[in-house]
């Protein structure tokens, strides 16, 4: 990934970080624990890539992010991502989550069926784990079996993870699974 640039952009969970390059979006930061942390991960992600004012079409990119992130149902499909140095099998994994809409969600089992061997559970969740275009791959919208949240390496961990789905209106994965 030979990214050109990164930002920081304001959503209703906090301050996001984006990264681009000449060929699409390089990677997406979810917030940290403060805009600080998020600038100083997209600095240790992006080393020696400047901040700067996104081009219109990564400001076209923060704007869906921020209308997701706001509760507004968008897919982000239309995003263009630069997954070069992305192994092949995340890049599959990846295609797969992009098709979940808002509001839904899907298992790493089923996932994992559809890439055609169920055993591959582990591997999808580990996958998603290092997914670097998070919420535009939405890892979030993917739950362990039985509806349990699972994990989530954003910060927040599974409390964050269970918070987007209900920004997206998605149903709890329980009656008894607590939120937050």
């Amino acid at each position: 990934m030979n990214a050109e640039g990164f930002a920081l952009f304001d959503t209703a969970i906090g301050a996001c970080g984006i990264a681009w390059s000449a060929w699409g979006i390089a990677g997406v930061q979810l917030p940290e624990a403060g805009e600080g942390a998020t600038r100083s991960r997209m600095q240790r992600r992006f080393a020696q890539v400047p901040e700067a004012p996104p081009p219109p079409q990564v400001q076209a990119a923060c704007e869906a992010i921020r209308a997701l992130l706001a509760g507004e149902p968008r897919d982000l499909a239309e995003l263009v991502l630069d997954d070069e140095g992305v192994p092949d099998f995340h890049r599959r994994v990846y295609e797969i989550a992009r098709r979940i809409a808002p509001g839904h969600t899907r298992s790493y089992g089923d996932i994992a069926a559809e890439l055609g061997d169920k055993g591959l559970s582990r591997a999808v969740g580990q996958a998603l784990g290092h997914n670097p275009f998070a919420p535009v791959v939405p890892c979030h919208r993917v739950l362990a079996a039985g509806g349990k949240p699972g994990g989530f390496s954003a910060h927040g961990g599974a409390t964050a993870k269970l918070r987007m789905l209900m920004i997206e209106g998605a149903r709890p994965p329980s009656d008894t699974a607590p939120l937050f």
